[in-house]
């Protein structure tokens, strides 16, 4: 009698076990940083008439690009992937600019956003070259903005005054210092990921 006891007591606390464990909630999956949307900008040194657009699918992939660099083998925390397009229209010169970028670095910051992508198709040259850009979802009213690496900044100065085309390098871009006028952006920020397990050594 004991023993048969003892039994339906172990098989009552297993089957309680069983059970708790089946309504245990599932591990949230990690926050995965991201920018989407797409709007038009008032840029001060372009006339009224021009239309200057851009759009942005941006989402992280960390630790996803190995490069053959110390401490970067097994990619950055900030690796991304993803498409920018960029279009300019010039109503004047009946001509419209347009190119495309393959995303590669992101990372975020409350409202903010960094991006960079390299330019796969362009109809005013410039393929191969990165470009960077920073997106600020607007708060309380205030309206989104975006920042772009060329125009008027990333310029290198040499010491006798001359200037130079710079390069940009991954996830850098200037303070987002245009307005939507037109469209938004939304950004999801998230913590950078957690450095993996280094790789097996041979």
């Amino acid at each position: 009698m004991k023993n048969r006891m003892r039994a339906l007591a172990v098989a009552g606390a297993a089957a309680l076990l069983g059970t708790l464990v089946a309504a245990a909630p599932a591990p949230a999956a990690p926050k995965v940083a991201s920018v989407h949307g797409g709007g038009t900008v008032h840029y001060p040194y372009a006339p009224a008439s021009h239309d200057i657009r851009f759009t942005v699918d941006a989402e992280s992939v960390p630790w996803s690009k190995p490069r053959k660099a110390e401490n970067m083998e097994q990619g950055l925390p900030t690796d991304a992937r993803g498409r920018v397009t960029i279009y300019h229209a010039i109503p004047d010169q009946g001509f419209t600019a347009v190119a495309e970028a393959e995303v590669d670095c992101m990372v975020t910051g409350g409202r903010t956003a960094t991006v960079t992508a390299v330019v796969t198709s362009s109809n005013v040259g410039g393929e191969g070259k990165r470009i960077g850009l920073s997106v600020q979802a607007g708060e309380r009213g205030a309206p989104d903005r975006v920042g772009f690496s060329w125009g008027i900044v990333n310029v290198d100065v040499k010491p006798d005054g001359s200037v130079a085309e710079a390069t940009v390098g991954t996830c850098m871009a200037p303070a987002p210092f245009t307005e939507v006028t037109k469209g938004g952006f939304k950004v999801t920020p998230a913590p950078l990921a957690p450095r993996p397990e280094p790789l097996p050594q041979p």
